[in-house]
């Protein structure tokens, strides 16, 4: 039997793994993910896997905000500060507005679990053509802290005061409110 989601309104959301070494076997990340949006009712139209390259993760989530059937992008991975770490400047640019306080949240609640080690992740978020954009760390812990700690309040319809939906509905013809 499946869950009743009465007065919630399912977003549809692309996953995107920015790493140079995992696999959909290996992504245990976007499985989680994954999982979690598909529990809180939400359709997964698509998941990829992109190298940490910024033109070639660029290119990708710019054809998933110009689809108007993509309401949310989850990424994880390349929000460090290693060489290769380029996923905030491969998508800062993309995003109308940037949701500065994501990424304060996201350490402040990561505080509890890694300590001061917190201030090494570049975590962010933004909006970009009513599409809301998520950027999370690689580990599936990291996920987990953002999935649990932020996003699964944030793309619930039901969530007071506020939440993302009705701006990521705004101009896709889907706004059920």
């Amino acid at each position: 039997m499946a869950p009743a989601f009465k007065d919630k309104i399912p977003l549809n959301i692309a996953i995107l793994t920015i790493s140079d070494t995992r696999t959909l076997e290996t992504d245990t990340s976007g499985d989680y993910l994954y999982e979690q949006a598909q529990v809180a009712g939400h359709q997964v139209l698509d998941r990829q896997i992109c190298l940490d390259d910024i033109y070639m993760i660029r290119a990708l989530v710019s054809d998933w905000i110009a689809n108007k059937s993509i309401h949310v992008i989850l990424t994880t991975g390349g929000t460090g500060f290693s060489g290769r770490d380029s996923t905030p400047e491969a998508l800062m640019p993309l995003f109308d507005k940037q949701i500065e306080g994501f990424g304060e949240l996201f350490r402040h609640i990561s505080l509890d679990d890694i300590g001061t080690s917190t201030v090494q992740s570049r975590a962010l978020a933004g909006l970009a053509n009513n599409t809301v954009i998520f950027c999370l760390p690689g580990s599936t812990g990291a996920c987990r802290t953002g999935w649990e700690g932020i996003l699964s309040e944030q793309l619930d319809s039901t969530h007071r005061p506020c939440n993302f939906v009705s701006h990521t509905l705004a101009g896709s013809g889907d706004d059920q409110s």
